[in-house]
């Protein structure tokens, strides 16, 4: 089994360096069996959402499993339909008994949902004080964004969720981040797959003696980010996790870098979705 290594939040808690994403993970048996097979495996970091429609599967797997709940780092997050003061609180609540495994690692607001945000983010900041959530973050946010809770509110987010992976690098974003001691979680680290033929990075992985998913996994792990890669298929979900065993030399960071063509396969923010920022 594969060693897993931790990354430092600001507010000094841990979080393990790779975690199971469950988004598209169908509710229900699969989402369970993946998760169950993901901790068997060695993970200890689940990724989910409400909106994701499977916090009740990721909750069950967690307490069916052999490992202690105290070991094991669950993050979801607050959809932007629950976004503002009190339904964020109420959302919370409902996540809670949804997962039923006592307390929130991490809790994300999903969307940078113009006028609500912040009101949203002030929730988190409570629930957090309230212990329900020990830690609290934001996904798809920009630096405007960010900055815009900065001036705002009390705390700094833990964690940004976004796209990452050397195809979408969001360098600017990274850099941003490090000044504000903002970890980066990378969603689609694998960009849905659709560069794992790409010839540069097999050339790249065939040199390391890994695989092309091996190479974007630590590629992210390696430039402190922290990668959420999905499967419910329990042969790659462990290799997903075998990437602790090998460097990938800074020679061929520097090429992976460079393979940086913002290919977005989730959120644009320069076309975003309704629901999500103007």
């Amino acid at each position: 089994m594969p060693s897993q290594s931790f990354f430092k939040m600001n507010d000094g808690f841990e979080i393990p360096a790779v975690g199971l994403g469950t988004w598209k993970s169908e509710p229900g048996e699969v989402t369970y069996q993946a998760v169950l097979d993901s901790l068997e495996l060695g993970y200890r970091h689940i990724d989910t959402a409400r909106a994701y429609g499977n916090e009740e599967d990721v909750g069950r797997a967690v307490r069916d499993s052999n490992v202690n709940r105290e070991d094991i780092f669950v993050t979801t997050k607050l959809r932007y339909q629950d976004e503002g003061f009190e339904s964020a609180i109420e959302a919370c609540n409902k996540s809670l008994k949804r997962l039923d495994i006592g307390y929130i690692n991490l809790y994300l607001i999903h969307w940078p949902l113009k006028d609500k945000r912040v009101d949203a983010w002030k929730a988190l900041e409570v629930l957090k004080e309230e212990g329900k959530c020990r830690s609290i973050g934001v996904s798809n946010f920009t630096i405007e964004h960010l900055e815009e809770l900065k001036e705002s509110c009390n705390i700094i987010p833990a964690i940004n969720q976004v796209e990452l992976h050397p195809y979408h690098f969001q360098q600017e974003l990274l850099t941003y981040c490090n000044s504000e001691n903002i970890l980066l979680e990378a969603y689609s680290p694998l960009a849905h797959g659709k560069k794992l033929e790409e010839p540069r990075l097999v050339k790249i992985a065939n040199q390391l003696n890994v695989t092309p998913a091996q190479i974007l996994i630590r590629w992210a792990i390696q430039h402190g980010m922290i990668p959420l890669p999905k499967s419910i298929n329990k042969g790659r979900i462990g290799e997903n996790f075998d990437v602790f065993s090998f460097d990938i030399p800074s020679s061929v960071m520097s090429e992976l870098d460079s393979l940086d063509e913002a290919y977005i396969t989730c959120w644009n923010p320069s076309n975003p979705p309704p629901y999500a920022p103007t």
